[in-house]
């Protein structure tokens, strides 16, 4: 029987061939080839969210694809962009809004933001890495939190930036032997804890990161043995990571439908 950590280094060990099979698998190609094929002729917001195909293409790259029916959610994130402090993305805990305007940013640079190589082949290098995360976690939901802790957990700069991604939160509970109770508990508490017992420039370093994930997928083997374990919990649907009750809330307050 493979372990969650052998099925985790056998991906992240060849990280570069893991990314290549899945690019080449035919419903991801086609995509791709799609996107590449037609977003340089994007050259607005309108544009975008009139191609319902480039749309999805780009938000399940960016890891919202639970976020795609909300369209006037999405449209103020793109269209305030994130130069600005008090910008909509920047509001946002998730910083994967913030992405996806990094990679789309018609707020700074208008018609030619499409024209970026991060707008293109940034776009579809997320596509194929969300593509493996997703693959992974249909055999196992452990080795697809290990991948996304180690792409996301670097650029984490406090305990309450692990704390506001419920998948990152799931990760770090197991690395500290946490009772799923904890989550309930004071945010500053929770945040004091995790500070003390993680040393945060770890996880730039490669190495110890590495460490960590050694630990995560032995403990998750151990803590998720039988076959009861949800991943519908931790990962929402298909492709995000379960939507916030506060973010729901900002949902609600714009007009559905994009405008």
């Amino acid at each position: 029987m493979t372990t969650t950590y052998t099925s985790y280094q056998t991906i992240a060990g060849n990280l570069t061939t893991s990314l290549e099979r899945v690019s080449k698998q035919p419903d991801v190609a086609r995509e791709t080839e799609y996107y590449l094929a037609h977003i340089g002729d994007v050259k607005s917001i309108d544009d975008f969210f009139a191609d319902t195909r480039l749309y999805n293409y780009a938000i399940k790259a960016h890891g919202l694809e639970d976020m795609g029916y909300a369209k006037a959610f999405m449209r103020k994130v793109l269209t305030e962009g994130i130069d600005s402090d008090d910008a909509f993305a920047k509001q946002l805990s998730d910083s994967r809004y913030s992405d996806l305007v990094e990679s789309l940013n018609f707020a700074r640079t208008g018609s030619a933001a499409t024209s970026f190589e991060k707008a293109q082949k940034g776009v579809a290098d997320k596509y194929a890495r969300q593509t493996l995360e997703q693959k992974a976690g249909e055999e196992n939901s452990g080795v697809r939190l290990a991948l996304y802790f180690e792409r996301m957990a670097p650029g984490v700069t406090n305990a309450y930036g692990l704390l506001a991604d419920e998948a990152l939160a799931q990760v770090t509970r197991t690395l500290l032997q946490l009772p799923d109770e904890f989550a309930a508990s004071d945010i500053d508490k929770q945040a004091a804890a995790i500070e003390e017992a993680i040393d945060l420039a770890d996880l730039k370093s490669p190495v110890k990161l590495s460490k960590l994930l050694e630990r995560f997928t032995a403990l998750w083997e151990i803590n998720n043995s039988s076959d009861n374990y949800d991943p519908l919990a931790v990962f929402g649907s298909s492709s995000g990571y379960g939507i916030s009750s506060d973010l729901l809330l900002s949902i609600n307050t714009l007009k559905l439908g994009g405008r």
